[in-house]
């Protein structure tokens, strides 16, 4: 695996990661909600280094050869995305809400692992976008070796946009309450409706 591999990768993933989905809605609603999404982004983080241990560990194979498995995960994934974008419909985040009492960081954490574990862009990036760039051959590094270094080049690149995400929109909407729960109920919106998307595209080809 040479360094030209390595900038490809890294070049695609930074488009994919900057396209808003449901990864950038939560973060976003964490940031005009906390503090400091940096709880939130690392449990964002944290969901995506589970895709690469079982992607270097092979199980990201076995998934993608079962319809039913990635069926029931993507299922389980949307309407878990329905689920929060609702409650924060109902309760938006805003800047002055920030002074939550310290258990509130572990279910932020926790939001954000299931949000990128359960989320079919992470599983098809894994499934199908990683290995175009898996080199195989004698002299190059064994394919799960080669599968984590892809992996935590992702993990990083998604921190760095996702922090800076949720840094920006606290510090632009920081001050303006309105804005920031308009901003925040758009957030709750997007994740409700690309749950309720992958839903009924998944349900109906059952």
């Amino acid at each position: 695996m040479d360094s030209a591999t390595l900038i490809s990768f890294l070049a695609l993933d930074l488009l994919l990661v900057c396209v808003p989905g449901a990864d950038w809605a939560y973060v976003i609603s964490a940031g005009l909600r906390d503090r400091s999404p940096v709880t939130a982004v690392a449990g964002l983080v944290s969901g995506y280094a589970l895709h690469t241990l079982l992607a270097a560990a092979g199980l990201a194979v076995l998934v993608a050869g079962s319809p039913v498995l990635l069926t029931a995960l993507t299922v389980v994934g949307a309407a878990y995305l329905v689920w929060l974008g609702w409650g924060v419909l109902r309760r938006p985040g805003t800047p002055e809400a920030g002074d939550d009492a310290p258990v509130a960081g572990r279910r932020v954490f926790l939001r954000g692992a299931m949000i990128s574990g359960l989320n079919p862009k992470g599983l098809l990036l894994y499934l199908s976008v990683l290995p175009q760039f898996l080199v195989l051959g004698h002299g190059h590094l064994p394919v799960p070796a080669q599968t984590a270094v892809l992996g935590l080049l992702h993990m990083a690149c998604c921190a760095v946009v996702y922090l800076g995400v949720g840094v920006a929109a606290r510090a632009v909407l920081g001050a303006r309450p309105a804005a920031a729960r308009a901003v925040a109920r758009t957030s709750g919106a997007a994740m409700l409706g690309i749950g309720a998307f992958l839903l009924v595209q998944r349900l109906a080809t059952l």
